[in-house]
């Protein structure tokens, strides 16, 4: 596969996956959970978070993220199959069709997309970490990831 091919198949696996890992930083320290992400038009990535969340709070101190998309899901040794790590930095927005095409993604969202402690923040994409199995890591930038910023 070629630089172009990975590139490529990232973006289909920001695109379909049901879950992630974000990880922000508390205090100086590494913190990791899980979330349900989905993706704006360009690509970049949109969660939906409650300002009691931990990882909420960690964002408001330090924007900057990290979300592991795993697509490594039935394979006999997952070690072997593509995942990767979108690094960026996350804040809130307001828009009403982002937040439709987030509901759309996650259905169970309608129940609490509209209480007061939960905001959207979209992921502005600065690179990821690319691992499409054995031998084959590299570092794609966001200009090959993502298409042009959408309004928000």
């Amino acid at each position: 596969m070629t630089d172009r091919d990975d590139a490529a198949e990232t973006r289909r696996l920001i695109g379909a996956a049901r879950r992630a890992v974000l990880a922000t930083t508390r205090e100086g320290w590494p913190y990791a959970s899980l979330v349900l992400p989905a993706s704006d038009a360009a690509g970049q990535p949109l969660l939906l978070l409650s300002d009691l969340a931990e990882h909420a709070k960690n964002l408001k101190a330090d924007p900057r993220c990290s979300l592991l998309y795993d697509g490594t899901e039935g394979l006999a040794d997952p070690l072997t199959g593509f995942r990767a790590t979108v690094l960026g930095e996350a804040a809130t927005v307001r828009d009403d069709s982002l937040m439709k095409r987030y509901v759309e993604r996650h259905p169970s969202a309608a129940q609490y997309a509209g209480f007061g402690d939960f905001r959207l923040y979209r992921v502005t994409v600065t690179r990821a970490h690319v691992v499409a199995g054995f031998g084959r890591i590299r570092w794609i930038e966001a200009a090959e990831l993502v298409g042009p910023s959408t309004a928000g």
